[in-house]
This record gives C-alpha cells, sequence and structure tokens, in this order.
C-alpha cells in the first residue's frame, strides 16, 4: 500500500504533461494573426496589388534594406515595388523559420526568412532575413517597419 501515494503523484505529473501538451498544440492567437497578415501582405506584393500593399503599411513606413539603404514613406515603398518588384520578383516565406513576438502597447514584432523567385529566371533565387513591425491601432494592424537584410546570392546580388 505504500505504493499508493507514488503511484498516484505519478498520475497526477502526468495529466500535468499531457494538459500542458494539448496547451502547447493550441496556435497562438498572436502567432496566427501575424501570419495572415503575412500572407495577405505578400499575396498583394506577389500580384502588384497595390491598394492592398499600400492599405497594410504605415504612411511614415522606415524600410531599411542592407543593398539599398533607407526608404521612408509608403509612396517611394509602393513606387520602388511597381518598378522593381511587379511582374518580375515572387516572394515566398519559409514558414519553418517565422517568429512573432508581442510588443506591449505597440502590435508585434515578426522575424523571419523569405526567399525570392523571379519567374523569367527560375534557377535564380536568393533568400534574405527580415524584421517586420507591426502596429494595432484601434484594431487595425499596419507595417510600420521593415529591416531586410541579409541578402545572399540569386537575384538580390545582381
Amino acid at each position: 500500500m505504500k505504493s499508493l501515494p507514488y503511484l498516484s503523484l505519478l498520475a497526477f505529473l502526468f495529466l500535468c504533461v499531457v494538459h500542458m501538451d494539448a496547451q502547447s498544440e493550441q496556435p497562438d492567437p498572436l502567432f496566427k494573426t501575424i501570419q495572415s497578415l503575412d500572407t495577405k501582405l505578400f499575396d498583394a506584393y506577389n500580384h502588384c496589388d497595390l491598394a492592398t500593399l499600400g492599405a497594410m503599411v504605415s504612411d511614415d513606413l522606415e524600410f531599411y534594406h542592407d543593398q539599398t539603404g533607407l526608404s521612408v514613406g509608403k509612396e517611394p515603398f509602393l513606387a520602388a515595388i511597381k518598378q522593381n518588384i511587379c511582374g518580375k520578383v515572387q516572394r515566398e516565406l519559409l514558414t519553418a523559420t517565422l517568429e512573432v513576438y508581442p510588443l506591449k502597447n505597440y502590435g508585434a514584432v515578426e522575424i523571419g526568412i523569405h526567399r525570392f523567385h523571379h519567374p523569367q529566371e527560375p534557377e535564380n533565387v536568393g533568400d534574405a532575413k527580415f524584421v517586420m513591425l507591426w502596429q494595432n491601432k484601434d484594431g487595425v494592424w499596419k507595417v510600420t517597419r521593415v529591416i531586410s537584410y541579409n541578402h545572399n546570392q540569386g537575384l538580390l546580388a545582381k
């Protein structure tokens, strides 16, 4: 009978582990929100939907790019997309690299690696790391800051 308390404790610990494991399987709402926003943003990017893209970035967007430097404002950003991206480049998120963290009283930070493809040159592929700040203002999410860096060989090295 001395083993009964030991077995009870073991059963209790087992249930705790099962419960914690079940909780970890539940998707984080913030992660899912940002993942969904990323999908929408880059669907617009890939299809040259400048209206949707423009609605998803702040007027004072700051875009830092290791190859082209700093761009400030929504209009220069959209002009660069129209000139350099539309019909020329497709972006794919490497989903396993996606990280999302809350920013108290602001929104979220999104970190990951994305891959860029050139439709006319299928072998021309390049990866880059990115950090995006998403602001949630009155329930509306917008990108306010982007850092895109560590562009490697492929189309981005040209």
